[in-house]
């Protein structure tokens, strides 16, 4: 199994993320740099809307691989994840043989590649080309999906009963994402490399405004960066994330504003607060009437 690094240090990873519209702090762009040195998956956790996801769509882009996504939820299993039979081509070519061949040759042909319907996790071992894997919000998948990565982490190998062990050929880069909604294995953990991203300090997330929104006028971005840390220091049900903080920027500039009064924060103030009881707070504490 072929590994080559796709960063060559941590600066040419801040480069290059950042020429894609990305801007790592030292902390991620060091982990990012040895999960590709070490050819370890790398675990990023850290509150919805930080750019986790982002990441590994950046990662991808940097290095011109191809993104394969496996998206978690409550109750994905092994066919979703991994692989599964198309059972409806393997009746028509049973029904299609008749009765003149026998049972084990037909077993053998209808349980072929050519039957196999392959998910994200076998799509990604499968790849000669470079390839960032991504298992999106980790979290939410149930303990027994855990179970499944371990072989495919560990090894970087499927197991398949009728076709027997394919061993990927080109390691991807991994990335698997959490929310933390739930912890993690033990076992899951010590497999993958480690960081947390939190939410950013005031100049660098405007820094990353922007970077991602090249267009919008700095006092503009500086006022909404402001007023989106003076909500997070508020005991909200959801705290904005950057992607809202960029919702909002792309707000403004749609309706042709280059300032963030009064007016306009209650107006908009939907964009970054999601319950009835934040809106309500932020209004009074914003003292917005």
């Amino acid at each position: 199994m072929s590994h080559t690094p796709q960063f060559s240090s941590v600066q040419d990873v801040r480069e290059r993320l950042s020429a894609v519209g990305y801007l790592p702090d030292d902390a991620t762009a060091t982990s990012v740099f040895l999960a590709g040195q070490l050819g370890k998956p790398l675990l990023v956790e850290g509150p919805a809307g930080v750019g986790k996801t982002e990441l590994a769509k950046a990662v991808a882009a940097a290095t011109q691989a191809d993104l394969v996504r496996l998206q978690c939820y409550e109750g994905i299993d092994e066919a979703r994840a991994l692989y599964e039979w198309n059972y409806r081509k393997q009746l028509l070519r049973i029904q299609s043989a008749g009765d003149e061949r026998s049972w084990d040759a037909t077993h053998d042909e209808i349980f072929s590649a050519e039957f196999l319907l392959e998910r994200p996790l076998l799509s990604a071992i499968r790849r000669d080309e470079p390839t960032v894997l991504l298992v999106d919000e980790t979290d939410k998948a149930d303990v027994e999906v855990e179970a499944l990565l371990l072989e495919v982490l560990s090894e970087f190998q499927v197991t398949i009963p009728e076709l027997g062990t394919i061993v990927a050929t080109r390691r991807p880069f991994v990335v698997l994402t959490s929310n933390a909604t739930r912890e993690l294995s033990e076992a899951l953990r010590r497999r993958c490399l480690y960081v947390h991203i939190g939410y950013p300090t005031a100049q660098r997330e405007l820094e990353i405004v922007l970077a991602r929104i090249p267009q919008a006028p700095a006092d503009l971005a500086e006022q909404i960066v402001r007023t989106v840390h003076a909500l997070r220091e508020m005991e909200l049900k959801k705290s904005p994330s950057i992607a809202e903080t960029l919702d909002w920027v792309h707000t403004l500039l749609a309706l042709g504003l280059d300032t963030l009064d009064s007016a306009t924060v209650r107006a908009t103030l939907g964009v970054v607060t999601k319950h009835a009881s934040d809106a309500e707070k932020a209004a009074r504490m914003l003292k917005l009437g």
